[in-house]
Protein backbone atom coordinates (compact mmCIF):
# COMPACT_ATOMS: atom_id res chain seq x y z
CA UNK A 1 0.00 0.00 0.00
CA UNK A 2 1.00 3.52 -0.87
CA UNK A 3 1.09 5.69 1.34
CA UNK A 4 -0.53 9.45 1.07
CA UNK A 5 2.65 11.63 1.48
CA UNK A 6 3.90 9.43 -0.93
CA UNK A 7 1.26 9.26 -3.28
CA UNK A 8 1.22 13.11 -3.74
CA UNK A 9 5.23 13.26 -4.47
CA UNK A 10 4.64 10.60 -7.04
CA UNK A 11 2.03 13.25 -8.59
CA UNK A 12 3.80 16.11 -8.81
CA UNK A 13 6.68 13.89 -10.24
CA UNK A 14 3.99 12.70 -12.73
CA UNK A 15 2.92 16.33 -14.04
CA UNK A 16 6.26 17.95 -14.00
CA UNK A 17 6.95 15.46 -17.00
CA UNK A 18 8.84 12.96 -14.39
CA UNK A 19 8.87 9.32 -14.45
CA UNK A 20 8.18 7.61 -10.97
CA UNK A 21 10.99 6.56 -9.00
CA UNK A 22 12.11 2.77 -9.37
CA UNK A 23 10.91 0.85 -6.36
CA UNK A 24 14.45 -0.99 -4.76
CA UNK A 25 13.79 -4.44 -4.01
CA UNK A 26 14.36 -5.41 0.09
CA UNK A 27 16.61 -7.83 1.21
CA UNK A 28 14.29 -9.72 1.95
CA UNK A 29 13.10 -9.85 -1.71
CA UNK A 30 16.48 -10.78 -2.94
CA UNK A 31 16.89 -13.23 -0.52
CA UNK A 32 13.60 -14.54 -1.69
CA UNK A 33 13.83 -14.75 -4.96
CA UNK A 34 17.18 -16.55 -4.35
CA UNK A 35 15.46 -19.27 -2.95
CA UNK A 36 12.82 -19.84 -5.28
CA UNK A 37 15.66 -19.73 -8.02
CA UNK A 38 17.38 -22.08 -6.16
CA UNK A 39 14.47 -24.37 -5.71
CA UNK A 40 13.70 -24.04 -9.27
CA UNK A 41 17.49 -25.38 -10.28
CA UNK A 42 16.79 -27.83 -7.31
CA UNK A 43 13.66 -29.25 -9.11
CA UNK A 44 15.38 -29.01 -12.67
CA UNK A 45 11.80 -26.54 -13.80
CA UNK A 46 11.73 -23.07 -14.86
CA UNK A 47 9.84 -20.24 -12.98
CA UNK A 48 6.51 -21.54 -14.94
CA UNK A 49 7.53 -24.96 -13.82
CA UNK A 50 8.39 -26.38 -17.00
CA UNK A 51 11.09 -29.06 -16.70
CA UNK A 52 14.74 -27.80 -17.90
CA UNK A 53 15.24 -31.24 -19.36
CA UNK A 54 14.45 -32.21 -23.11
CA UNK A 55 14.28 -36.34 -23.47
CA UNK A 56 13.76 -38.32 -26.17
CA UNK A 57 12.95 -42.24 -26.36
CA UNK A 58 10.94 -44.44 -28.34
CA UNK A 59 9.50 -47.78 -26.58
CA UNK A 60 10.25 -51.10 -27.98
CA UNK A 61 8.48 -53.09 -25.97
CA UNK A 62 5.05 -54.31 -25.66
CA UNK A 63 2.50 -51.77 -24.44
CA UNK A 64 1.13 -54.71 -22.16
CA UNK A 65 4.84 -56.01 -21.00
CA UNK A 66 6.26 -55.86 -17.57
CA UNK A 67 9.28 -54.80 -19.01
CA UNK A 68 10.48 -51.71 -20.36
CA UNK A 69 12.82 -51.21 -23.85
CA UNK A 70 13.68 -48.04 -24.53
CA UNK A 71 15.93 -47.09 -27.76
CA UNK A 72 16.96 -43.86 -29.62
CA UNK A 73 17.07 -42.56 -25.88
CA UNK A 74 18.46 -39.19 -25.16
CA UNK A 75 18.08 -37.00 -21.87
CA UNK A 76 19.67 -33.18 -22.49
CA UNK A 77 19.57 -30.44 -19.30
CA UNK A 78 20.43 -26.84 -19.56
CA UNK A 79 21.25 -27.39 -22.92
CA UNK A 80 24.53 -30.11 -21.65
CA UNK A 81 24.20 -33.56 -23.26
CA UNK A 82 24.17 -36.33 -20.41
CA UNK A 83 22.88 -39.23 -23.01
CA UNK A 84 23.08 -39.51 -26.37
CA UNK A 85 21.45 -42.30 -28.94
CA UNK A 86 21.28 -44.98 -26.37
CA UNK A 87 19.14 -48.05 -25.39
CA UNK A 88 17.38 -48.55 -21.97
CA UNK A 89 15.99 -51.76 -20.77
CA UNK A 90 14.10 -52.69 -17.83
CA UNK A 91 13.26 -56.07 -17.17
CA UNK A 92 10.67 -56.97 -14.35
CA UNK A 93 12.34 -58.52 -11.66
CA UNK A 94 15.49 -57.12 -11.91
CA UNK A 95 17.53 -54.95 -9.59
CA UNK A 96 19.41 -52.65 -11.11
CA UNK A 97 22.48 -50.04 -10.08
CA UNK A 98 22.93 -47.25 -11.56
CA UNK A 99 26.88 -45.93 -11.91
CA UNK A 100 28.14 -43.20 -13.27
CA UNK A 101 30.40 -39.73 -12.02
CA UNK A 102 29.04 -37.50 -10.25
CA UNK A 103 27.20 -34.82 -11.94
CA UNK A 104 26.27 -37.45 -15.36
CA UNK A 105 23.20 -37.34 -14.85
CA UNK A 106 21.96 -40.39 -12.60
CA UNK A 107 19.41 -38.60 -10.81
CA UNK A 108 18.33 -36.24 -13.72
CA UNK A 109 17.81 -39.75 -15.37
CA UNK A 110 15.57 -41.13 -12.46
CA UNK A 111 14.04 -38.18 -12.69
CA UNK A 112 13.29 -38.09 -16.50
CA UNK A 113 11.45 -41.86 -15.81
CA UNK A 114 9.49 -40.75 -12.81
CA UNK A 115 7.98 -37.95 -15.02
CA UNK A 116 6.86 -40.29 -17.74
CA UNK A 117 8.86 -37.97 -20.02
CA UNK A 118 10.00 -41.01 -21.64
CA UNK A 119 7.05 -43.27 -23.13
CA UNK A 120 6.27 -45.65 -20.05
CA UNK A 121 3.23 -47.46 -20.67
CA UNK A 122 0.53 -46.56 -17.89
CA UNK A 123 -0.23 -49.06 -16.19
CA UNK A 124 3.64 -49.11 -14.76
CA UNK A 125 2.82 -47.34 -11.43
CA UNK A 126 6.84 -45.42 -10.68
CA UNK A 127 7.84 -44.51 -7.68
CA UNK A 128 10.80 -42.31 -6.74
CA UNK A 129 12.58 -41.70 -3.44
CA UNK A 130 14.22 -38.35 -3.95
CA UNK A 131 12.44 -36.28 -1.07
CA UNK A 132 11.36 -36.56 2.42
CA UNK A 133 7.84 -37.67 3.58
CA UNK A 134 5.85 -34.10 4.05
CA UNK A 135 5.97 -32.52 7.49
CA UNK A 136 2.38 -33.71 8.74
CA UNK A 137 0.06 -34.74 12.45
CA UNK A 138 0.52 -38.03 11.33
CA UNK A 139 2.87 -40.37 12.82
CA UNK A 140 5.06 -42.35 10.99
CA UNK A 141 2.73 -45.60 11.59
CA UNK A 142 -0.14 -43.49 9.82
CA UNK A 143 1.50 -41.83 7.49
CA UNK A 144 2.61 -44.83 5.94
CA UNK A 145 -0.76 -46.52 6.27
CA UNK A 146 -2.20 -43.92 4.78
CA UNK A 147 -0.42 -43.66 1.96
CA UNK A 148 -0.85 -47.84 1.47
CA UNK A 149 -4.41 -47.11 1.83
CA UNK A 150 -4.55 -44.34 -0.85
CA UNK A 151 -2.75 -46.67 -2.86
CA UNK A 152 -4.90 -49.42 -2.74
CA UNK A 153 -7.93 -47.43 -3.82
CA UNK A 154 -5.61 -46.21 -7.00
CA UNK A 155 -5.14 -49.81 -7.99
CA UNK A 156 -8.99 -50.22 -7.60
CA UNK A 157 -9.70 -47.51 -9.46
CA UNK A 158 -7.41 -47.92 -12.10
CA UNK A 159 -9.06 -51.54 -12.84
CA UNK A 160 -12.42 -50.09 -13.24
CA UNK A 161 -10.89 -47.44 -15.97
CA UNK A 162 -8.96 -50.32 -17.62
CA UNK A 163 -12.57 -52.39 -17.55
CA UNK A 164 -14.42 -49.62 -19.11
CA UNK A 165 -11.44 -48.77 -21.75
CA UNK A 166 -10.00 -52.14 -22.42
CA UNK A 167 -11.98 -54.70 -21.66
CA UNK A 168 -12.48 -57.00 -18.86
CA UNK A 169 -10.45 -59.46 -20.80
CA UNK A 170 -7.32 -57.19 -20.80
CA UNK A 171 -3.73 -58.68 -20.51
CA UNK A 172 -3.08 -55.59 -17.44
CA UNK A 173 -5.62 -56.78 -15.26
CA UNK A 174 -3.77 -60.17 -14.03
CA UNK A 175 -0.94 -57.77 -12.40
CA UNK A 176 -3.14 -55.67 -10.99
CA UNK A 177 -5.15 -58.12 -9.27
CA UNK A 178 -2.35 -59.87 -8.21
CA UNK A 179 -1.02 -56.12 -6.53
CA UNK A 180 -4.46 -55.76 -4.54
CA UNK A 181 -4.44 -59.31 -3.67
CA UNK A 182 -0.74 -58.65 -2.04
CA UNK A 183 -1.99 -55.48 -0.03
CA UNK A 184 -4.19 -57.31 1.79
CA UNK A 185 -5.43 -54.10 4.69
CA UNK A 186 -5.80 -56.38 7.31
CA UNK A 187 -1.67 -56.74 7.58
CA UNK A 188 -1.31 -52.77 6.99
CA UNK A 189 -0.11 -51.70 10.69
CA UNK A 190 1.92 -54.69 11.50
CA UNK A 191 3.67 -54.70 7.87
CA UNK A 192 4.17 -50.70 8.16
CA UNK A 193 5.58 -51.76 11.55
CA UNK A 194 8.14 -54.12 10.48
CA UNK A 195 9.47 -51.68 7.66
CA UNK A 196 9.69 -48.82 10.16
CA UNK A 197 11.48 -50.60 12.69
CA UNK A 198 14.09 -51.80 10.39
CA UNK A 199 14.37 -48.61 9.20
CA UNK A 200 15.50 -47.72 12.72
CA UNK A 201 12.36 -46.34 14.20
CA UNK A 202 11.22 -47.31 17.74
CA UNK A 203 8.15 -47.45 20.15
CA UNK A 204 8.42 -44.06 20.45
CA UNK A 205 9.73 -42.40 17.30
CA UNK A 206 7.12 -45.01 15.05
CA UNK A 207 4.47 -42.24 16.80
CA UNK A 208 6.34 -38.91 16.67
CA UNK A 209 4.49 -36.51 14.10
CA UNK A 210 6.56 -36.34 10.85
CA UNK A 211 6.32 -32.28 11.37
CA UNK A 212 8.31 -33.01 14.66
CA UNK A 213 11.26 -35.05 12.51
CA UNK A 214 14.49 -33.96 10.95
CA UNK A 215 14.59 -34.21 7.18
CA UNK A 216 16.44 -37.02 7.74
CA UNK A 217 14.02 -39.18 9.41
CA UNK A 218 11.03 -38.12 7.01
CA UNK A 219 13.25 -39.47 4.77
CA UNK A 220 13.21 -42.73 6.21
CA UNK A 221 9.30 -42.15 6.20
CA UNK A 222 9.05 -41.60 3.08
CA UNK A 223 11.33 -44.59 2.05
CA UNK A 224 9.19 -46.47 4.30
CA UNK A 225 6.34 -45.82 2.13
CA UNK A 226 7.75 -46.95 -0.69
CA UNK A 227 8.84 -50.18 0.21
CA UNK A 228 5.27 -50.73 1.97
CA UNK A 229 3.57 -50.12 -1.55
CA UNK A 230 6.00 -52.09 -3.38
CA UNK A 231 5.79 -50.34 -6.90
CA UNK A 232 6.46 -52.17 -10.19
CA UNK A 233 9.06 -49.81 -10.81
CA UNK A 234 11.10 -48.06 -7.75
CA UNK A 235 13.92 -45.37 -7.94
CA UNK A 236 16.17 -44.87 -5.63
CA UNK A 237 18.26 -42.09 -4.99
CA UNK A 238 21.26 -43.05 -2.90
CA UNK A 239 18.54 -44.21 -0.02
CA UNK A 240 21.41 -45.45 2.58
CA UNK A 241 22.77 -41.44 2.72
CA UNK A 242 20.57 -40.91 6.03
CA UNK A 243 20.50 -44.65 7.39
CA UNK A 244 22.83 -45.71 10.14
CA UNK A 245 25.14 -48.97 9.19
CA UNK A 246 22.34 -51.29 11.21
CA UNK A 247 19.55 -49.97 8.99
CA UNK A 248 21.66 -50.16 5.80
CA UNK A 249 22.14 -53.75 6.65
CA UNK A 250 18.88 -54.26 7.16
CA UNK A 251 17.56 -52.12 3.78
CA UNK A 252 19.88 -54.64 1.85
CA UNK A 253 18.58 -57.60 2.93
CA UNK A 254 15.51 -56.52 2.42
CA UNK A 255 15.99 -54.87 -1.54
CA UNK A 256 17.55 -58.31 -2.21
CA UNK A 257 14.49 -59.83 -2.16
CA UNK A 258 12.41 -57.09 -4.15
CA UNK A 259 10.25 -59.00 -7.14
CA UNK A 260 9.87 -56.23 -9.23
CA UNK A 261 11.62 -53.26 -11.24
CA UNK A 262 14.49 -51.85 -9.10
CA UNK A 263 16.78 -49.15 -10.25
CA UNK A 264 19.22 -48.01 -7.53
CA UNK A 265 21.90 -45.04 -7.32
CA UNK A 266 24.41 -46.08 -4.60
CA UNK A 267 28.03 -45.19 -3.87
CA UNK A 268 28.26 -47.98 -1.60
CA UNK A 269 30.38 -51.04 -3.69
CA UNK A 270 29.25 -53.26 -0.95
CA UNK A 271 25.41 -52.35 -0.82
CA UNK A 272 25.51 -52.29 -4.76
CA UNK A 273 27.34 -56.06 -4.69
CA UNK A 274 24.21 -56.82 -1.60
CA UNK A 275 21.65 -55.59 -3.72
CA UNK A 276 21.57 -55.85 -7.69
CA UNK A 277 21.52 -58.37 -10.14
CA UNK A 278 22.37 -55.96 -13.27
CA UNK A 279 24.70 -52.70 -13.36
CA UNK A 280 23.66 -49.58 -15.95
CA UNK A 281 26.97 -47.71 -16.16
CA UNK A 282 26.03 -43.61 -17.86
CA UNK A 283 29.72 -43.16 -19.08
CA UNK A 284 30.90 -41.16 -22.25
CA UNK A 285 26.67 -40.06 -22.92
CA UNK A 286 25.91 -43.21 -23.37
CA UNK A 287 24.07 -45.90 -21.35
CA UNK A 288 26.06 -49.53 -20.95
CA UNK A 289 24.44 -52.60 -19.61
CA UNK A 290 26.07 -55.35 -17.64
CA UNK A 291 24.84 -58.60 -15.99
CA UNK A 292 25.80 -59.39 -12.51
CA UNK A 293 26.53 -57.48 -9.49
CA UNK A 294 29.11 -54.21 -9.20
CA UNK A 295 31.84 -56.88 -8.69
CA UNK A 296 30.78 -58.39 -11.44
CA UNK A 297 30.57 -55.91 -13.54
CA UNK A 298 34.18 -54.45 -12.81
CA UNK A 299 35.51 -58.12 -13.65
CA UNK A 300 33.22 -57.39 -17.22
CA UNK A 301 34.23 -54.13 -18.12
CA UNK A 302 37.88 -55.06 -17.53
CA UNK A 303 37.45 -58.16 -19.81
CA UNK A 304 35.63 -56.06 -22.51
CA UNK A 305 38.07 -53.12 -22.55
CA UNK A 306 41.03 -55.05 -22.52
CA UNK A 307 39.64 -56.84 -25.33
CA UNK A 308 38.45 -53.76 -27.31
CA UNK A 309 42.26 -52.11 -26.98
CA UNK A 310 43.47 -55.48 -28.74
CA UNK A 311 41.50 -55.08 -31.18
CA UNK A 312 42.38 -50.83 -31.39
CA UNK A 313 45.96 -52.06 -31.59
CA UNK A 314 45.36 -54.41 -34.12
CA UNK A 315 43.54 -52.66 -36.37
CA UNK A 316 46.16 -49.51 -36.03
CA UNK A 317 48.43 -51.68 -37.30
CA UNK A 318 46.86 -52.55 -40.01
CA UNK A 319 45.64 -49.24 -41.10
CA UNK A 320 49.69 -47.94 -41.19
CA UNK A 321 50.39 -50.99 -42.88
CA UNK A 322 47.93 -50.40 -45.82
CA UNK A 323 48.60 -46.46 -45.65
CA UNK A 324 52.22 -47.25 -46.18
CA UNK A 325 52.02 -49.43 -49.02
CA UNK A 326 49.91 -46.99 -50.66
CA UNK A 327 52.18 -44.34 -50.02
CA UNK A 328 54.62 -46.47 -51.59
CA UNK A 329 53.06 -47.51 -54.41
CA UNK A 330 54.35 -45.19 -56.97
CA UNK A 331 53.41 -45.22 -60.63
CA UNK A 332 53.54 -49.16 -61.22
CA UNK A 333 50.81 -50.49 -62.94
CA UNK A 334 50.37 -53.90 -60.58
CA UNK A 335 51.31 -52.25 -57.45
CA UNK A 336 48.59 -49.38 -58.22
CA UNK A 337 45.67 -51.60 -58.53
CA UNK A 338 46.75 -53.22 -55.35
CA UNK A 339 46.71 -49.58 -53.88
CA UNK A 340 43.46 -49.00 -54.62
CA UNK A 341 42.24 -52.62 -53.74
CA UNK A 342 43.66 -51.15 -50.07
CA UNK A 343 42.18 -48.30 -49.99
CA UNK A 344 38.62 -49.78 -50.47
CA UNK A 345 39.84 -52.03 -47.27
CA UNK A 346 40.24 -48.84 -45.43
CA UNK A 347 37.30 -47.12 -47.08
CA UNK A 348 35.26 -49.97 -46.20
CA UNK A 349 36.89 -49.99 -42.24
CA UNK A 350 35.59 -46.15 -41.93
CA UNK A 351 32.45 -46.72 -43.20
CA UNK A 352 32.07 -49.85 -40.86
CA UNK A 353 33.42 -47.42 -37.88
CA UNK A 354 36.87 -48.09 -36.86
CA UNK A 355 37.35 -49.47 -32.93
CA UNK A 356 37.82 -46.68 -30.94
CA UNK A 357 40.53 -46.42 -28.22
CA UNK A 358 39.48 -47.04 -24.85
CA UNK A 359 38.09 -43.47 -22.86
CA UNK A 360 40.21 -44.55 -19.27
CA UNK A 361 37.84 -42.79 -16.65
CA UNK A 362 39.32 -39.46 -14.87
CA UNK A 363 40.61 -40.12 -11.54
CA UNK A 364 41.51 -37.98 -9.30
CA UNK A 365 43.56 -37.95 -6.05
CA UNK A 366 43.43 -35.33 -3.19
CA UNK A 367 45.33 -35.24 -0.27
CA UNK A 368 45.05 -32.89 3.41
CA UNK A 369 47.75 -30.93 3.92
CA UNK A 370 50.66 -32.52 6.16
CA UNK A 371 50.61 -31.00 9.50
CA UNK A 372 53.06 -30.65 12.38
CA UNK A 373 53.07 -33.44 15.09
CA UNK A 374 51.77 -33.24 18.44
CA UNK A 375 52.76 -35.23 21.35
CA UNK A 376 49.62 -37.05 22.72
CA UNK A 377 47.18 -36.21 24.07
CA UNK A 378 46.01 -34.31 21.19
CA UNK A 379 42.21 -34.62 22.44
CA UNK A 380 40.86 -36.55 25.61
CA UNK A 381 37.88 -37.35 27.22
CA UNK A 382 38.07 -38.24 30.64
CA UNK A 383 34.89 -39.72 32.27
CA UNK A 384 32.42 -37.40 30.31
CA UNK A 385 28.60 -37.28 30.83
CA UNK A 386 26.19 -35.58 28.50
CA UNK A 387 22.52 -35.13 28.12
CA UNK A 388 21.07 -32.37 25.70
CA UNK A 389 18.78 -31.37 28.74
CA UNK A 390 21.22 -31.93 31.76
CA UNK A 391 19.47 -34.42 33.46
CA UNK A 392 20.40 -37.76 34.77
CA UNK A 393 17.49 -40.19 33.07
CA UNK A 394 18.15 -38.71 29.54
CA UNK A 395 22.28 -38.92 29.39
CA UNK A 396 23.41 -40.29 26.37
CA UNK A 397 26.90 -40.76 27.97
CA UNK A 398 27.82 -41.60 31.06
CA UNK A 399 31.58 -42.27 32.10
CA UNK A 400 32.91 -42.08 28.84
CA UNK A 401 36.67 -42.05 28.37
CA UNK A 402 38.00 -41.57 25.28
CA UNK A 403 40.86 -40.51 23.00
CA UNK A 404 42.34 -39.11 20.07
CA UNK A 405 45.85 -38.85 18.99
CA UNK A 406 48.07 -37.96 15.36
CA UNK A 407 47.78 -41.21 13.97
CA UNK A 408 43.97 -42.43 14.68
CA UNK A 409 42.06 -43.53 12.36
CA UNK A 410 38.83 -44.12 14.61
CA UNK A 411 35.52 -45.05 13.18
CA UNK A 412 32.23 -44.82 15.28
CA UNK A 413 29.63 -47.48 14.58
CA UNK A 414 25.73 -47.49 16.10
CA UNK A 415 22.75 -46.81 15.25
CA UNK A 416 20.98 -43.86 14.76
CA UNK A 417 20.33 -41.84 17.71
CA UNK A 418 22.87 -43.09 20.49
CA UNK A 419 25.16 -39.85 19.87
CA UNK A 420 27.69 -40.33 17.59
CA UNK A 421 27.30 -36.70 15.91
CA UNK A 422 26.78 -35.73 19.25
CA UNK A 423 30.13 -37.15 20.20
CA UNK A 424 31.52 -35.26 17.32
CA UNK A 425 30.15 -31.82 18.79
CA UNK A 426 31.39 -32.11 22.62
CA UNK A 427 35.53 -33.24 20.37
CA UNK A 428 34.51 -29.27 18.74
CA UNK A 429 33.22 -27.72 21.90
CA UNK A 430 29.87 -26.82 19.98
CA UNK A 431 28.42 -29.32 23.52
CA UNK A 432 29.78 -29.26 26.94
CA UNK A 433 29.61 -32.16 29.13
CA UNK A 434 27.77 -32.19 32.01
CA UNK A 435 30.59 -33.91 34.23
CA UNK A 436 34.07 -35.05 33.71
CA UNK A 437 36.54 -33.04 31.15
CA UNK A 438 37.57 -33.08 27.64
CA UNK A 439 41.50 -32.04 27.67
CA UNK A 440 43.19 -30.83 23.82
CA UNK A 441 46.16 -29.71 23.13
CA UNK A 442 46.95 -25.95 22.57
CA UNK A 443 47.79 -26.33 18.84
CA UNK A 444 45.05 -28.53 18.22
CA UNK A 445 42.95 -27.54 14.89
CA UNK A 446 39.76 -29.57 14.27
CA UNK A 447 38.52 -29.97 11.02
CA UNK A 448 34.78 -30.77 10.66
CA UNK A 449 33.05 -32.54 7.27
CA UNK A 450 29.20 -33.45 8.12
CA UNK A 451 26.29 -34.36 6.40
CA UNK A 452 25.17 -30.17 6.26
CA UNK A 453 28.48 -28.93 5.62
CA UNK A 454 27.26 -28.06 2.20
CA UNK A 455 24.46 -25.45 3.62
CA UNK A 456 27.64 -22.99 4.06
CA UNK A 457 27.55 -23.10 0.55
CA UNK A 458 25.84 -19.76 -1.51
CA UNK A 459 23.95 -21.42 -4.39
CA UNK A 460 23.44 -18.92 -6.52
CA UNK A 461 27.55 -18.33 -7.23
CA UNK A 462 29.63 -20.69 -8.71
CA UNK A 463 32.61 -22.59 -6.97
CA UNK A 464 35.15 -20.40 -7.72
CA UNK A 465 33.24 -16.84 -7.19
CA UNK A 466 32.62 -18.93 -3.52
CA UNK A 467 36.08 -20.21 -2.53
CA UNK A 468 37.64 -16.68 -3.76
CA UNK A 469 35.90 -15.03 -1.81
CA UNK A 470 35.73 -17.22 1.66
CA UNK A 471 39.03 -16.97 1.04
CA UNK A 472 39.80 -13.34 -0.55
CA UNK A 473 42.64 -12.55 2.15
CA UNK A 474 44.64 -15.44 0.20
CA UNK A 475 44.74 -14.48 -3.25
CA UNK A 476 42.01 -13.01 -5.60
CA UNK A 477 43.66 -15.25 -8.33
CA UNK A 478 40.64 -16.97 -10.19
CA UNK A 479 43.75 -19.36 -12.02
CA UNK A 480 45.24 -19.93 -7.98
CA UNK A 481 41.89 -21.38 -7.37
CA UNK A 482 41.09 -23.17 -10.22
CA UNK A 483 44.17 -25.14 -9.45
CA UNK A 484 42.91 -25.83 -5.72
CA UNK A 485 39.49 -26.76 -6.72
CA UNK A 486 40.89 -28.86 -9.79
CA UNK A 487 42.69 -30.96 -6.57
CA UNK A 488 39.42 -32.48 -5.49
CA UNK A 489 38.11 -33.09 -8.77
CA UNK A 490 36.09 -29.85 -10.41
CA UNK A 491 37.15 -28.81 -13.16
CA UNK A 492 36.40 -26.43 -16.50
CA UNK A 493 32.59 -25.71 -16.95
CA UNK A 494 32.05 -27.35 -13.00
CA UNK A 495 33.87 -24.41 -11.45
CA UNK A 496 31.53 -21.58 -13.63
CA UNK A 497 28.38 -23.10 -12.75
CA UNK A 498 26.29 -21.82 -10.16
CA UNK A 499 26.48 -24.67 -7.77
CA UNK A 500 22.81 -24.96 -7.56
CA UNK A 501 23.52 -26.96 -10.93
CA UNK A 502 25.35 -29.13 -9.11
CA UNK A 503 25.21 -32.54 -8.14
CA UNK A 504 25.59 -32.99 -4.29
CA UNK A 505 28.45 -35.06 -4.80
CA UNK A 506 29.91 -31.84 -6.95
CA UNK A 507 29.16 -29.78 -4.15
CA UNK A 508 30.39 -32.27 -1.86
CA UNK A 509 34.07 -31.40 -2.82
CA UNK A 510 33.55 -27.96 -2.87
CA UNK A 511 33.65 -28.70 0.66
CA UNK A 512 36.90 -31.07 0.89
CA UNK A 513 38.61 -28.18 -0.81
CA UNK A 514 37.41 -25.70 2.24
CA UNK A 515 38.16 -28.06 4.76
CA UNK A 516 41.91 -28.62 3.21
CA UNK A 517 42.47 -25.33 3.05
CA UNK A 518 41.79 -24.60 6.78
CA UNK A 519 44.60 -27.23 7.01
CA UNK A 520 43.74 -29.14 10.22
CA UNK A 521 45.66 -30.93 12.38
CA UNK A 522 42.98 -33.48 13.60
CA UNK A 523 39.45 -33.73 11.12
CA UNK A 524 36.14 -35.39 12.20
CA UNK A 525 34.19 -37.10 9.30
CA UNK A 526 30.20 -37.24 9.96
CA UNK A 527 29.17 -39.41 6.75
CA UNK A 528 31.36 -38.45 4.64
CA UNK A 529 30.61 -40.47 1.48
CA UNK A 530 27.38 -38.84 1.26
CA UNK A 531 26.49 -38.16 -2.77
CA UNK A 532 30.18 -38.78 -3.46
CA UNK A 533 30.63 -41.26 -6.82
CA UNK A 534 32.93 -44.50 -5.90
CA UNK A 535 36.08 -43.46 -7.59
CA UNK A 536 36.22 -40.06 -5.36
CA UNK A 537 35.21 -42.35 -1.97
CA UNK A 538 38.27 -44.19 -2.97
CA UNK A 539 40.67 -40.97 -3.30
CA UNK A 540 39.19 -39.91 0.26
CA UNK A 541 40.26 -43.57 1.39
CA UNK A 542 43.72 -42.83 0.47
CA UNK A 543 43.73 -39.00 1.74
CA UNK A 544 42.58 -40.14 4.95
CA UNK A 545 45.21 -43.22 5.39
CA UNK A 546 48.23 -40.64 4.20
CA UNK A 547 47.17 -37.43 6.39
CA UNK A 548 49.69 -36.74 9.26
CA UNK A 549 47.15 -36.15 11.69
CA UNK A 550 44.09 -37.68 13.42
CA UNK A 551 40.38 -38.64 11.84
CA UNK A 552 37.38 -39.61 13.32
CA UNK A 553 35.07 -40.99 11.00
CA UNK A 554 31.21 -41.52 11.39
CA UNK A 555 29.55 -43.60 8.21
CA UNK A 556 27.64 -46.51 6.65
CA UNK A 557 30.11 -47.06 4.11
CA UNK A 558 31.22 -50.65 5.26
CA UNK A 559 34.14 -50.40 2.40
CA UNK A 560 35.50 -47.02 3.54
CA UNK A 561 35.62 -47.70 6.84
CA UNK A 562 37.18 -51.14 5.61
CA UNK A 563 39.86 -49.25 4.04
CA UNK A 564 40.72 -47.09 6.92
CA UNK A 565 39.56 -47.40 10.27
CA UNK A 566 42.36 -49.02 13.03
CA UNK A 567 39.94 -48.73 15.66
CA UNK A 568 36.11 -49.49 15.47
CA UNK A 569 34.17 -47.67 18.76
CA UNK A 570 30.65 -49.07 18.96
CA UNK A 571 28.54 -46.54 20.54
CA UNK A 572 25.56 -47.95 22.81
CA UNK A 573 24.32 -48.22 26.18
CA UNK A 574 25.59 -44.68 27.12
CA UNK A 575 29.17 -45.03 25.99
CA UNK A 576 31.68 -46.49 23.45
CA UNK A 577 33.24 -50.26 23.58
CA UNK A 578 36.06 -51.09 21.24
CA UNK A 579 34.57 -53.50 18.89
CA UNK A 580 37.46 -56.31 18.81
CA UNK A 581 36.86 -57.43 15.10
CA UNK A 582 36.56 -56.43 11.80
CA UNK A 583 33.99 -53.78 10.49
CA UNK A 584 32.40 -56.97 8.08
CA UNK A 585 32.56 -58.76 10.84
CA UNK A 586 30.28 -56.20 12.80
CA UNK A 587 28.41 -56.23 9.43
CA UNK A 588 27.86 -59.81 9.76
CA UNK A 589 26.97 -59.56 13.53
CA UNK A 590 24.11 -57.08 12.57
CA UNK A 591 22.88 -59.01 9.71
CA UNK A 592 22.08 -62.02 11.95
CA UNK A 593 19.49 -59.86 13.94
CA UNK A 594 17.59 -58.62 10.55
CA UNK A 595 13.72 -59.38 10.86
CA UNK A 596 11.71 -58.88 7.81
Amino acid sequence: MVSASKAKREAKRAAAGKKPKKERASKKDDVTSAAEEIEQLKLQTDKDGISDRVVTGVLDSLETSRDVKLSSVSLLFHGKVLIQDSVLELNYGRRYGLLGANGCGKSTLLRSIAAREFPIPAHFDIYLLNEPAAPTEYSALVYVVREAEAEMKRLEDLVEQIIVDEGPESPVLDGLYERIEEMDPTTFETRASVILTGLGFNKHTINKKTKDMSGGWRMRVALAKALFVKPTMLLLDDPTAHLDLEACVWLEEYLKRFDRILVLVSHSQDFLNGVCSNMIDMRLKKIMQYGGNYDTYVKTRLELETNQMKQYHKQQKEIADIKKFIASAGTYANLVRQAKSRQKILDKMEADGFIEKVVEDKVFSFRFADVEKLPPPVLSFDDISFAYDGSVENRLYEHLSFGVDMDSRVALVGPNGVGKSTLLKIMTGHLQPQGGRVSKHTHIKLGVYSQHSADQLDLTKTPLEFVRDKFSSISQDFQYWRQQLGRYGLTGEQQTAQMATLSEGQRSRVVFALLALESPNVILLDEPTNGLDIPTIDSLADAIKAFSGGVVVVSHDFRLLDKVAKDIFVVENKTATRWDGSILQYKQKLAKNVVL
